[in-house]
C-alpha cells in the first residue's frame, strides 16, 4: 500500500501524438516532455502501429542516454561539452531563453508493412518456410488521387503522402530518360505460427510471388479464397495464379490472406526433402567471395565500438566484407558517418530491420528487445540470397581472418557458437550453468556464449530453426524469471532439438572467463563484463587491447575511426 506521503515510482513518461488535422492550428505532430528529472538517465522509445516502420531521422544527442546536469541538457550544450563544438553563444541564449534545455529528436516513417497469413489449402496448415518475393517495377507506382488514368499510372514511380493526406507523384525515370530503372524488391518466408509473413513497402502497387527457382515454386501455386467458419473456402470462379497484386494505399493494414495450393502431381510432396536439399547443394555456386557480418548496437558509446569492430574485421579478413547492421536503434549520425567510413576502408554496408510481430510475446526493456532481435528473426532478417552470416558483438576486436570461420565445417549444425571459457579459476563460481537447472538440462552439452556465432542460413531456413526458436521463446518467456540472458539462454536451452556446433575456443577470448595464458591464440577479443568488479568499457578496451599481441592497439584503432569521423564532418561544411 502506498501512503499519502509516499512518491509513486514513476519509471516512464508517455505522450500520445494525434492526427495534426484533428485539432485546429495544431501544426506538425510532435510530443513535448517538460520538467523531466535531472538525476536519471533517460531513453526514448517509440510505440507505433504494427504496419509502421519508424526510424530516427535527426538527433544530436544520444537518445539512449539522455541526462540533464548542472551545465544544462540542450542540444547546444551537448555539442559544446561532448562534441567540442561552439554551441549557441551567450547572446543567442539570452535572446531566446526558451531554447535552454531543449532537446530535439525527429522521426520519420521509413516504410509501411504488408503482413498477413498464408495457408496451404491442401493441408489446411501454414506452409512454413515457403519463400515469398515482392516486386515493383519502376513504372508501377500508384497515384492515390482521384481521376487517375491508366496512362498516368505508367508514368509514376513513387507516391508521396503528406501529413494532411494529400498525395504527390514523381515521374517514372525510365519514361523521362528511356533507360529502365531498377524496381523495388523485398523477400521473406512464411512462419509456422498463423502462417505469418511480413514485407516492407511504400505506397504503390506490388506483385507478390512464390520465390522463383525454389522448391516452393515447383510444388505450389496461388489461389483465391477466404477463411470462413474455421475452414478455408476456395473461390471457384478464380483459377490458379502465379502472382498476387498487393496495394499499399493507406496507413492501416488489417492483414493480407495468401492461399496456396499444391500443383497437380505434387499433392504428396513436401516443401523440404533430403533429396531436394542434396540436389540443390550440388547446383549451388559459391558466393562471390563476400563475407557477410551481422551486428547491432544502441547508444553513442557502442556505436563507437561498432565502428572499431568493423575496421578490425575489414583489416584482418582476406575476402571482401559486407556488414549488415540492425538499424532500429542506431542514430542517424552513425548511419551517415558509418556509410562514409565503409567507403573509405573498402567494405560494404547495409541496414536491416524487422517489426516484432504482435502475436509474439514482446519485451519491455530495450536491452531485452535487442537481444530478441539478435536471435529470433535470423531466418527473415536478411535477403534470401544471403547464404551465411557471422554475428560479431559491437565491442569486439577481431585478430583473425573471418574467412577461416566462414569456411569452417559446421558438421551439419545450423549454427556454431563458442563455448564459454573455463580457464580463469577466479570466476568459475559465477558460471551458473555448472549447477542446478542448467547442469541437469545441458547434461553433456557445453553452455555457449552469444558474442560471436556463425549461421548457415540455408540450413537454418530448411530445418525451420527460426520457427523452433520462436516456439521455445514463446513457451519460456511466459515465466518472467526465465531467459535472463535471452539471446544466449535460448539457443543453449534448445540445443537438444537444434544442435549447436562448438567453435574452437580461440575464436572468442574474454578476460573475465579466459586465462591470460590463452590470450596469444585468441582470434577475437570480447570486452565482456567482469562479475568480480566494474570497469568502464573504454578503460577496459585500452588496457586489454594493447601490447605486442596486437598489430594495432585499441587506442590506435579508435584514432583511425576518429580520423574518418573528422573527414566526414568536414565534408558537411
Amino acid at each position: 500500500m502506498i501512503g499519502a506521503d509516499d512518491s509513486l515510482p514513476v519509471t516512464s513518461y508517455y505522450r500520445f501524438v494525434a492526427d495534426p488535422l484533428a485539432l485546429p492550428d495544431s501544426g506538425l505532430p510532435k510530443a513535448s516532455f517538460r520538467n523531466l528529472p535531472s538525476n536519471h538517465v533517460l531513453t526514448i522509445r517509440m510505440d507505433v502501429p504494427e504496419p509502421w516502420n519508424v526510424q530516427q531521422a535527426e538527433a544530436v544527442q544520444d537518445t539512449d542516454n539522455l541526462r540533464c546536469d548542472s551545465g544544462g541538457c540542450s542540444d547546444s550544450e551537448y555539442i559544446r561539452n561532448t562534441l567540442g563544438g561552439e554551441g549557441d553563444s551567450e547572446e543567442e541564449r539570452n535572446k531566446d531563453r526558451s531554447r535552454i534545455g531543449l532537446t530535439r529528436v525527429e522521426y520519420t516513417l521509413s516504410n509501411l508493412l504488408f503482413f498477413g497469413q498464408c495457408y496451404d489449402v491442401t493441408e489446411g496448415t501454414p506452409p512454413n518456410g515457403l519463400q515469398l518475393t515482392m516486386d515493383q517495377d519502376s513504372s508501377s507506382g500508384l497515384n492515390l488521387s482521384d481521376g487517375l488514368t491508366s496512362a498516368s499510372v505508367s508514368k509514376v514511380s513513387e507516391v508521396e503522402i503528406s501529413p494532411d493526406g494529400s498525395t504527390s507523384t514523381s515521374p517514372d525515370a525510365s519514361a523521362l530518360t528511356g533507360v529502365a530503372t531498377r524496381g523495388y524488391h523485398s523477400d521473406t518466408l512464411v512462419m509456422k505460427t498463423v502462417g505469418y509473413w511480413q514485407l516492407r513497402a511504400k505506397p504503390g502497387m506490388f506483385t507478390l510471388t512464390i520465390a522463383n527457382s525454389t522448391r516452393g515454386s515447383e510444388i505450389y501455386q496461388m489461389v483465391e479464397g477466404d477463411v470462413t467458419g474455421g475452414g478455408i473456402k476456395i473461390d471457384p470462379k478464380s483459377g490458379a495464379a502465379e502472382t498476387k497484386t498487393l496495394v499499399m494505399k493507406d496507413f492501416v493494414n488489417h492483414g493480407e490472406l495468401l492461399l496456396v495450393q499444391k500443383k497437380k502431381g505434387f499433392e504428396h510432396e513436401e516443401l523440404f526433402s533430403e533429396e531436394y536439399d542434396k540436389a540443390l547443394a550440388s547446383k549451388e555456386e559459391e558466393d562471390d567471395d563476400v563475407i557477410h557480418v551481422f551486428s547491432l548496437a544502441t547508444g553513442h558509446l557502442y556505436e563507437r565500438f561498432l565502428k572499431i569492430m568493423m575496421l578490425s574485421v575489414t583489416k584482418r579478413t582476406s575476402s571482401r566484407v559486407k556488414f549488415w547492421l540492425f538499424e532500429n536503434y542506431l542514430s542517424p549520425s552513425f548511419k551517415a558517418s558509418a556509410t562514409a567510413m565503409a567507403e573509405r576502408i573498402g567494405c560494404e554496408l547495409a541496414f536491416v530491420t524487422y517489426k516484432w510481430p504482435e502475436w509474439l510475446r514482446g519485451q519491455t526493456e530495450k536491452q531485452r528487445i535487442i537481444w530478441g532481435y539478435k536471435i529470433l528473426f535470423l531466418d527473415t532478417l536478411f535477403p534470401l540470397d544471403v547464404k551465411k552470416i557471422i554475428y560479431v558483438d559491437a565491442d569486439q576486436v577481431v585478430r583473425g581472418d573471418l574467412r577461416e570461420l566462414w569456411d569452417m565445417d559446421l558438421k551439419g549444425a545450423p549454427y556454431g557458437y563458442t563455448p564459454f571459457c573455463d580457464s580463469r579459476e577466479t570466476t568459475l563460481g559465477f558460471q551458473f550453468w555448472r549447477s542446478g537447472f542448467w547442469k541437469n538440462h545441458l547434461r553433456d552439452h557445453p553452455y555457449h556464449i552469444s558474442a560471436l556465432y556463425v549461421v548457415d542460413l540455408q540450413r537454418f531456413r530448411r530445418e525451420l530453426v527460426g520457427d523452433k526458436l520462436r516456439q521455445y521463446y514463446q513457451q519460456l518467456s511466459a515465466d518472467a524469471g526465465s531467459l535472463a540472458n535471452l539471446d544466449q539462454d535460448l539457443p543453449n536451452y534448445a540445443q537438444h532439438d537444434v544442435r549447436i556446433h562448438s567453435l574452437p575456443q580461440e575464436w572468442l577470448w574474454c578476460e573475465s572467463w579466459c586465462s591470460d595464458e590463452t590470450k596469444p591464440a585468441a582470434k577475437t577479443i570480447d570486452l565482456c563484463n567482469n562479475p568480480l568488479h566494474k570497469e568502464p568499457k573504454v578503460s577496459m578496451a585500452k588496457r586489454v587491447i594493447s601490447g605486442e599481441l596486437f598489430e594495432e592497439s585499441w587506442v590506435e584503432l579508435d584514432g583511425e575511426v576518429q580520423k574518418y569521423e573528422d573527414e566526414y564532418r568536414a565534408s558537411l561544411l
